[in-house]
């Protein structure tokens, strides 16, 4: 990569550029510059959606009918040749009928060998669908090629070891790719290859001075521009020239499901996500309407069969995998909506075209379809959403404000499910995340009341620390010895990330998402909490309750004895809800304390997706709740078990009513988790009012409040458990918002469909009421 790649064709940018404002954007790649200067608001409604055509129903169709035959037996899988981009031959779903190419593999549903991250995974998958390995496949990568699993296991520390047998620490994605970077795949449409090509090309020229630093990203940036080169053989093997930018709206959407389906066909992260697209897709459409080009029919048809081709993305998955992201998602997160920083805002008709999907090749958990919210939404769009709501319960929702708060500008979007992200932001800031899992940190709690001895394994010393050895629990005494826990459990887990995340680097390196990225960026690093509420529980109870630990004739503590009242996390009480502000302060300020890999920012989630189950089931009795103990012959005993509840939801004993638990949240500091803040409610519509009018603009209501008021993310279920229930313990479909992400509950194993059923089902919105 030493001559820059010539640019020569200007009439081919001019065509591709005509009409469009700005020429700061036409400078210097920036997709979020081209917005600002062409987007269109629009304050209008619904009304000018356009239904299916037969052809889009007829894809849908095959798709369903393909993956429901595979269901039944099982996905074809490649056993003889590793993911890549353009090595592998186009494929189709109905070439003959089918309007926008590209799909993650050479036939539909056809799962890709992904063995980078790990070959163990990737060959356990192989056997837990009755495939064999390839035998060559397997000599190299266990003899010639490191993967990521291997790097990181030879500089994974003792602690990082313990944490991870004693499951505090666990989801790491050490054995297969972390995920959750975004590419701004629209700037293939904008600016084709070439033009990006020159651009990485000028940038891998300006890195001159030679140090470590600098080697590391000339390197990367190589692999970028090789990347766009395998993205342009994509495109050739389907007959599209992504070498140019795109002329029209069906090129643009043709030119991003290339350049998405490239990064889809070698990665296999946690999170697979699309970013902010519609924005960018009106822009086109509203010139070819104006110039005649298209009709709103076909721009609506050529959404329908893009939306279609997402959701036939899926990357083969270990049987252990699948615990702890159940329903087999892939977080193709698709962002709209929100603010602009001049106070415009940022709701157009593609917006309403990529929801109007749900109506016209029905509903769906992908893609994750994600609304940035706000007051200053037009007030017919916000309707919109919440009549689809009530319809699909498809549709997830981030607070503008709250975000914004944190420097989350007008461009930026969700990764997987709550996590912000600010691609392009010049100020490299939360351009990409380095994905990062979560901890229990009930489980810390627990350990280390017992002198660091697992609480569930009384034999597994974790780390070392004094334990209470107190008749009844004191509160201070309690806190003092979880600080020294929660500094275990921070330093473990930061020193797991930086090698996690150097190795990934070294041995993975997502060339095809970072190509789509400014070559200087500033990354955050997600650290996630499981057991939350249990943990700001346990602590009230301590605190406001008397709480006896049951001891073993060694001291052992294997249950506890609460007595008295408490206040519980959810039910907007201060006394509680404090803890609960001063447990996200506490296990952040530790995180951001550390020099992390490549000057990370420390970022914090509350979200679980659905290992809050599986944790469960590696959790013993707290003060609380009941968790799993040992049998006599050693086995784990879960005949008890109460399950976490999922992200920042509080516990389904609080005593809250929806508007108290939306309360609750909003008062914990956006600061100290601005790697999402995740409440998956279920509600009622009986509780919003008698008529289904009311119960829209209700949600509107209640939705403007809790986000101006400080919320940050709102997965919302219009829902009655005696509708669903019976459905979802049969197996049939059920789509839900589940914990961050959408899913259909068939896909569900029979403890999550449990966990999901007994889940709080808001039948008034504030116990004020009810108690009136």
């Amino acid at each position: 990569m030493v001559v820059k790649t010539t640019v020569d064709t200007q009439d081919i940018f001019a065509k591709a550029w005509e009409g469009f404002k700005g020429t700061d954007w036409k400078e210097k790649v920036s997709v979020s510059r081209f917005v600002q200067a062409n987007y269109t608001p629009y304050d209008g409604d619904e009304s000018f959606l356009a239904g299916p055509t037969e052809r889009s129903l007829h894809i849908k169709k095959i798709i369903e009918e393909t993956k429901a035959g595979y269901e039944e037996t099982r996905f074809p899988m490649d056993t003889d040749r590793v993911a890549s981009i353009a090595d592998i031959p186009a494929g189709y779903i109905d070439k003959d009928n089918e309007l926008i190419f590209g799909l993650q593999n050479s036939e539909l549903f056809r799962l890709s060998f992904m063995p980078k991250g790990g070959i163990r995974m990737a060959e356990t998958t192989l056997r837990e669908n009755g495939y064999e390995p390839d035998p060559h496949l397997h000599e190299i990568f266990t003899k010639y090629a490191t993967t990521v699993n291997d790097g990181i296991f030879r500089a994974y520390t003792t602690n990082i070891r313990r944490a991870r047998h004693a499951h505090t620490v666990t989801g790491l994605p050490d054995a297969y790719s972390r995920g959750r970077i975004i590419g701004v795949y629209a700037r293939l449409a904008l600016y084709g290859a070439d033009f990006l090509m020159a651009e990485k090309v000028d940038d891998w020229n300006a890195l001159t001075d030679i140090d470590e630093e600098t080697i590391r990203l000339r390197e990367e940036v190589n692999l970028q521009y090789q990347a766009l080169k395998d993205v342009v053989a994509l495109g050739d093997l389907y007959g599209v020239d992504v070498r140019r930018p795109a002329m029209d709206t069906k090129e643009a959407i043709q030119w991003t499901n290339i350049a998405f389906m490239a990064a889809a066909r070698v990665i296999n992260g946690a999170a697979t996500s699309l970013g902010r697209v519609p924005i960018v897709l009106d822009i086109y459409a509203e010139r070819d309407l104006a110039r005649g080009t298209y009709t709103e029919s076909e721009i609506q048809e050529f959404v329908d069969d893009f939306v279609l081709k997402l959701r036939t993305v899926k990357f083969a998955r270990t049987k252990a995998y699948d615990q702890l992201y159940s329903g087999d998602p892939t977080f193709i997160t698709t962002s709209m909506a929100g603010m602009g920083a001049d106070g415009r805002h940022r709701v157009t008709k593609m917006d309403y075209r990529f929801l109007n999907t749900l109506d016209n090749i029905g509903n769906s958990p992908e893609p994750n379809l994600t609304v940035l919210w706000t007051d200053q939404l037009p007030y017919s769009f916000r309707r919109y959403c919440m009549d689809m709501s009530h319809k699909h319960s498809s549709i997830q929702y981030e607070g503008v404000t709250t975000m914004a708060k944190e420097g989350y500008g007008e461009m930026s979007c969700i990764s997987c499910c709550v996590s912000p992200l600010d691609p392009e932001n010049e100020n490299q800031s939360h351009n990409i995340q380095y994905f990062g899992a979560r901890v229990n940190v009930l489980k810390a709690l627990l350990t280390g009341l017992n002198g660091g001895f697992d609480d569930v394994h009384k034999d597994y010393k974790v780390f070392d620390i004094e334990p209470i050895r107190d008749e009844i629990l004191d509160f201070d005494k309690v806190k003092a010895n979880f600080e020294e826990s929660l500094d275990w459990l921070t330093d473990t887990y930061v020193d797991a990330l930086n090698i996690i995340h150097y190795m990934t680097d070294k041995y993975n390196y997502e060339a095809a998402q970072m190509a789509f990225l400014p070559t200087h960026q500033g990354a955050n690093m997600g650290f996630g909490i499981c057991g939350f509420a249990n943990t700001v529980d346990s602590l009230s109870a301590i605190k406001y309750a008397t709480v006896k630990p049951i001891r073993d004739e060694d001291g052992y503590i294997y249950d506890y004895e609460t007595t008295g009242d408490y206040p519980r996390y959810g039910e907007d009480d201060d006394r509680v809800d404090s803890i609960a502000e001063w447990l996200l302060e506490a296990f952040h300020s530790r995180l951001a304390s550390h020099k992390l890999y490549k000057n990370a920012e420390a970022t914090v989630s509350l979200l679980t997706i659905t290992s809050n189950v599986a944790y469960s089931k590696q959790t013993g009795h707290s003060p609380v709740h009941r968790g799993v103990f040992l049998n006599e012959d050693g086995t784990v005993n879960t005949s008890e078990l109460e399950f976490f509840s999922p992200g920042a939801n509080p516990s389904p004993k609080s005593k809250g009513g929806w508007l108290q638990n939306l309360n609750s949240l909003a008062k914990l500091e956006f600061a100290h988790a601005n790697d999402g803040i995740s409440l998956t409610t279920q509600v009622s519509p009986r509780a919003l009012g008698k008529t289904r009018d009311e119960q829209v603009d209700n949600l509107v209501t209640i939705l403007d409040a809790y986000f101006e008021n400080g919320g940050q993310h709102v997965n919302l279920n219009v829902m009655d458990l005696s509708d669903v229930y019976d459905k979802i313990m049969a197996g049939e479909d059920v789509i839900v918002r589940i914990s961050g992400y959408c899913v259909n509950t068939k896909y569900l194993t029979p403890e999550q469909k449990t966990e999901l059923t007994q889940r709080v089902f808001h039948e008034v919105l504030s116990m004020d009421d009810a108690l009136a």
